[in-house]
């Protein structure tokens, strides 16, 4: 393995600046000038463009350096964390789209208050924010190990350069900025990982050798990671996207229910290659260099690139990086500013545009704090999409099965099934059943029983039909 000079590092770094001042100004160029703008993209996005941002808030940089890390260890399966986004798209737009872009609203939490009330409402914000944050996280710690490979800085410093950076787009561009802006990045991120494909197959000498000399289970449909934690992976990764805000953010900026249903399967097309190139780096990468930290199975190939692709690919990393934090702290600031901020103070919106600006600062530095306490990735972001499936499984349900009226039976069912899976997930999953199952049972079966539990407004019900009528005939 190569290391670079101060020469080689400079190109890349000078190559890598210039994209971001060029970014920065594109985004300061097309910046949000109105809540609208920055909420929605004022109704007015191409299909293919949401597309685009759809499969890129799913093949971001925990799922790419993420899912890489998974090949290293456990084969190349791991692509079933990717693939799961490409089957959930379109049933996303079979089940859940027209519904919701029906109600005129951009939260899931809105959407699903129409049926449950503002107390539910505010349940779903307050977990989904929980659940973006420590998304962003993932996002953070998996650009950092990209960017202090080639910087030669710790983790940490990488990780404030990142918030830095992609604070800027998404504080500024909003999701007018960030939309166009993410188009640009994301055909760079495609570029990148197929680059490094393609770079690590030719050091590899092809698929022959690594079939030939690793074990087994690194080219077996379930690898070391057993048909379970598939399921539960594509369980968990079709149900977040049901629910996921900047999901429905984005499908509602759309001008009609046809172009959202069709941006689902621009994703699916998108989202497929690059799922299977993503596993094959991470495998390549442990028949390279099995003595390596698997956090740095895809950015390890950059050490032995021409410093000018180098440059290049470190760019697509960096991209694919800023896309994912812009658009999961877009989303977060949504849900705040939506949900709280203006029930709560009723702004005119010249004063809620500015608070949202100050608020999206904070959301992009508030996950540094724990960007030490995740050493594995993907594990992180499957429980984070376990916090979502048990939301989508109330908004299913609230849509599909409207006999389950009871905002009690919802509430309990949304906080019994964080707290649950949250104890789970910190357990170290018990009895090795994933999290992922924890959070679809949960809310059901709060639900049914809640169901089997007459309420206040039930039992006076009952107490008046048991009265018996008086007939005050002559």
């Amino acid at each position: 393995m190569n290391t670079f000079t101060s020469q080689d590092t400079l190109i890349i770094v000078g190559i890598v600046v210039a994209y971001i001042l060029f970014t920065t100004w594109l985004t300061f160029r097309l910046r949000s000038k109105n809540t609208g703008d920055f909420m929605e993209g004022s109704r007015a996005m191409p299909a293919f463009i949401v597309g685009i941002l759809l499969m890129s808030e799913y093949i971001g940089a925990k799922s790419t350096v993420g899912t890489a890390q998974a090949a290293f260890e456990d084969g190349f399966a791991a692509s079933w964390s990717v693939i799961g986004a490409a089957i959930g798209f379109p049933l996303f737009g079979f089940l859940l789209v027209k519904r919701i872009y029906n109600t005129g609203k951009i939260t899931i939490s809105g959407a699903i208050a129409e049926k449950y009330g503002n107390s539910t409402k505010n349940i779903i914000s307050i977990i989904m924010i929980y659940a973006l944050l420590l998304v962003n996280v993932g996002n953070y710690v998996s650009g950092a190990a990209a960017i202090s490979t080639v910087l030669k800085v710790n983790l940490p410093v990488a990780a404030f350069i990142t918030a830095i950076v992609s604070t800027f787009y998404f504080a500024f561009g909003g999701m007018k900025g960030v939309a166009w802006v993410t188009l640009l990045h994301s055909a760079l991120k495609y570029f990148g990982i197929l680059a490094i494909m393609g770079f690590a197959l030719s050091k590899t000498g092809g698929f022959t050798p690594m079939i030939e000399n690793m074990p087994k289970y690194y080219w077996t449909w379930d690898g070391n990671f057993g048909a379970s934690t598939i399921f539960a992976w594509l369980i968990g990764t079709i149900g977040s996207i049901f629910c996921t805000q900047f999901v429905i953010q984005a499908i509602c900026s759309t001008k009609d229910v046809k172009s959202a249903k069709r941006s689902t399967w621009v994703a699916f097309f998108f989202c497929l290659p690059i799922a299977l190139a993503i596993a094959v780096i991470g495998v390549a990468a442990k028949y390279l260099h099995p003595e390596i930290n698997s956090l740095y199975a895809m950015p390890i190939f950059l050490q032995d690139m021409n410093p000018w692709v180098a440059g290049l690919v470190t760019t697509s990393l960096v991209a694919s990086i800023f896309v994912s934090v812009s658009t999961v702290a877009l989303a977060i600031a949504s849900l705040v500013v939506k949900d709280f901020y203006v029930p709560y103070r009723n702004p005119t919106p010249e004063q809620e545009f500015k608070a949202t600006r100050w608020l999206s600062l904070l959301i992009g530095f508030l996950p540094l704090i724990f960007v030490l306490f995740v050493p594995e990735v993907l594990k992180l972001s499957f429980f984070t999409r376990a916090i979502r499936l048990s939301i989508s499984v109330v908004a299913v349900i609230a849509f599909y099965a409207p006999f389950f009226k009871s905002a009690r039976g919802a509430n309990a069912g949304l906080i019994g099934a964080c707290v649950v899976t949250s104890v789970w997930y910190l357990l170290g999953d018990p009895f090795g059943i994933n999290n992922m199952y924890i959070a679809l049972i949960t809310p059901a079966v709060i639900m049914v029983l809640d169901r089997l539990i007459p309420n206040k407004a039930q039992q006076k019900a009952a107490s008046r039909a048991s009265q018996p009528v008086q007939h005050n005939g002559v």
